[in-house]
């Protein structure tokens, strides 16, 4: 049942200028909301936080003093689903029944709900509805790019159903970007009847001096409360927040220590401690803060991945501006398609990308289509010779209004002679809901929420919906736990009997590696083949080898096992294969009740969409080059197919 408890606002209307003694003596408390459910473990754990690891400690949390808890939208939605094989709608109804004392928030792309991309009205309506009424009570609403048309709708449908509509400026640095242009922005989403605005930094770019300026200008201009949400990767968050509330914001986002720092943000204690003595100390249950601290940190083996980087501070983002969580995409994003070696290439493509673009911010999805296109234009060796559909979509206008101006020459190759929208772009789009589930097995449909989310992750919820009408007993692993089962496998220490030491002569090719090693002033170097280990030392002697298996004296040492070339069958007799240009998830369909995009045995034109390959995070539409005649698929939907490998004959 929806919690009826009137949401007070975070903080003071209007603040007198800064004079540190008298502001902190004439304040309310500092007010934290706790992200620790939610964008703690999306930056840390890439959101694999179970609903079973929230139901332990949530009666802790709730008993905290927080003004706000964070537990739902941002990437939790689609990992529910695709990942951990979760309905996100009943994790949102059982944090309700337990959370009795402290509100619940979500984060809400505007009109572009949870995805990547616009819905219509009549989805996002529905969604905002049936969010509310199942559990949420401050809806923070944002676009990507800043532009007030994508969140008009949010914010009327969150007030009609009687939600707090805090709206959201989405701060970066660049040259159009200024404290003039920031301050135009929360005007008019006052206007638009928000009830507070939130400086959303999700780079930690924000620093403490330009924290006091943008928050005072703020406080001279709108009337309504103002609330600060950074990220500790620059190491200035903690310092920023404190700049922010004595030139007058009213609440900062936290997490708890165990799941604060680097990409996350900063830890709970080090704040209220900060204002522990001031007329602002938050009102917070330290003895309860301690326990949730003690819980995560458990947690925490369990569930952070593997490959997360341990870097407390990360000083290359204030040159390159790119967001934590987006690094992460790009390493993964280049691992599958086994080039990571050329992340340094993308890095530094991805503010080139962006000043071609008009400065986006980089916050999802514009940080996916300036990403991905980066890396696209690294692999293909060629700037934009392939161009993504996002990448299209936005320089056309229908993500909304780019912040500067769109490179003029990049603009004419992508757009050709189509011309760029100029209005909303949601008003172009037809309802959805009358028909968004006609192509589905009513079977598998057990509720109006299941509607929704098809419509927002059509194949994520339909493997979903699928799994769950699975009898357990022969349902498949769950993706997640899958993940777990390999990381512990790929943990685990490996005891090798003790053998004589190999001779430096049986390895010749090492011995030109010592060089290197002495020249990177490396102590030592370990490499792993197979089942042998071999040490390069810095010590000034030969190399040293690792135990290995015991060989007879004289012979020659066995050679390792050649790792096989990616098998690639030949072309099929009745024609030639196309080969996919990346790695990704095979699809025939754009989803939803739409048509195949191309069809077995049919002429297709030159520029005509075949399939889809879902990688990075976007759904990339594969076109043919020339006129050609479609055989058949050798994939089939929802199967990985391998860049280079065939998926389709065609003649």
């Amino acid at each position: 049942m929806k919690n009826t408890k009137k949401i007070s606002a975070p903080g003071p209307r209007r603040v007198a200028p800064i004079d540190d003694a008298v502001l902190l003596g004439n304040r309310v408390p500092l007010r934290i909301t706790d992200t620790t459910l939610r964008d703690a473990p999306q930056s840390l754990w890439a959101t694999r936080i179970r609903t079973k690891d929230i139901l332990e400690i949530i009666d802790t949390i709730d008993a905290a003093g927080y003004y706000s808890l964070e537990c739902w939208g941002g990437a939790t939605f689609d990992v529910c689903l695709r990942f951990l094989r979760e309905n996100p709608w009943e994790r949102l109804r059982e944090i309700k029944a337990h959370a009795k004392n402290t509100p619940l928030q979500m984060l809400i792309r505007g009109q572009n709900i949870l995805g990547y991309h616009n819905y219509p009205d009549d989805l996002l309506e529905r969604f905002v509805a049936l969010a509310a009424s199942n559990g949420i009570d401050i809806f923070r609403t944002f676009d990507a790019l800043n532009d007030n048309r994508n969140i008009e709708k949010s914010v009327r449908f969150i007030k009609k159903y009687g939600a707090h509509a805090q709206g959201t400026i989405a701060y970066t640095v660049s040259p159009v970007h200024t404290i003039e242009e920031f301050v135009r922005i929360a005007k008019e989403q006052e206007q638009m009847g928000v009830d507070s605005i939130c400086i959303k930094d999700m780079a930690g770019i924000l620093a403490p001096l330009d924290a006091r300026r943008l928050v005072s200008a703020l406080c001279k201009e709108i009337s309504i409360p103002i609330q600060i949400h950074s990220h500790a990767t620059s190491g200035m968050a903690t310092a920023t927040y404190l700049a922010a509330a004595l030139a007058g914001a009213g609440a900062v986002d936290c997490a708890i220590s165990s799941m604060a720092g680097f990409s996350s943000q900063p830890p709970v204690e080090t704040i209220a401690a900060i204002f522990a003595d001031s007329a602002v100390a938050p009102n917070l249950d330290m003895e309860k803060i301690a326990e949730i601290n003690r819980y995560f940190k458990g947690l925490r083996p369990m569930r952070e991945p593997a490959h997360r980087m341990h870097d407390i501070i990360d000083p290359g983002i204030l040159r390159h501006k790119i967001p934590g969580g987006m690094i992460s995409n790009l390493r993964s994003q280049l691992s599958q398609q086994g080039a990571l070696d050329r992340i340094g290439d993308v890095m530094e493509e991805v503010p080139r990308v962006r000043a071609d673009l008009g400065y986006p911010p980089l916050v999802t999805p514009t940080s996916q289509i300036v990403g991905v296109q980066s890396v696209l234009n690294v692999l293909a060796g060629k700037r934009y010779a392939m161009v993504a559909e996002e990448t299209k979509n936005y320089v056309k206008g229908l993500y909304g209004h780019a912040p500067g101006p769109i490179d003029p020459k990049l603009a004419r190759k992508i757009l050709g002679r189509e011309k760029p929208v100029t209005g909303r772009p949601a008003d172009l789009l037809p309802p959805m809901l009358p028909h968004a589930v006609d192509a589905v097995d009513p079977v598998l449909i057990k509720a109006e929420e299941d509607i929704l989310s098809y419509c927002l992750f059509p194949e994520p919820a339909l493997s979903y919906f699928q799994w769950r009408a699975t009898p357990p007993a022969t349902r498949p692993p769950i993706p997640a736990d899958e993940e777990e089962r390999k990381r512990k496998v790929d943990a685990a220490p490996i005891s090798l009997p003790a053998q004589p030491l190999m001779a430096p002569a049986d390895y010749p090719a090492l011995e030109g590696l010592l060089a290197t090693v002495k020249n990177l002033g490396i102590n030592e170097l370990v490499i792993r083949r197979g089942d042998v280990n071999v040490s390069l030392t810095n010590g000034g002697g030969a190399p040293a080898a690792a135990p290995a298996p015991a060989r007879e004296a004289g012979s020659a040492p066995a050679a390792p096992a050649p790792v096989p070339p990616p098998s690639i069958p030949p072309a099929p007799a009745e024609g030639e294969t196309l080969k996919a240009p990346l790695t990704g998830t095979f699809y025939r369909s754009n989803g939803l009740n739409a048509p195949n995009l191309a069809e077995e045995g049919t002429d297709i034109r030159a520029g005509a969409p075949l399939c889809i390959i879902e990688a990075m995070k976007l759904f990339n539409q594969i076109k043919a080059e020339r006129p050609l005649h479609l055989v058949r698929f050798l994939v089939k939907t929802g199967e990985t197919v391998q860049k280079g490998a065939p998926f389709a004959v065609v003649k």
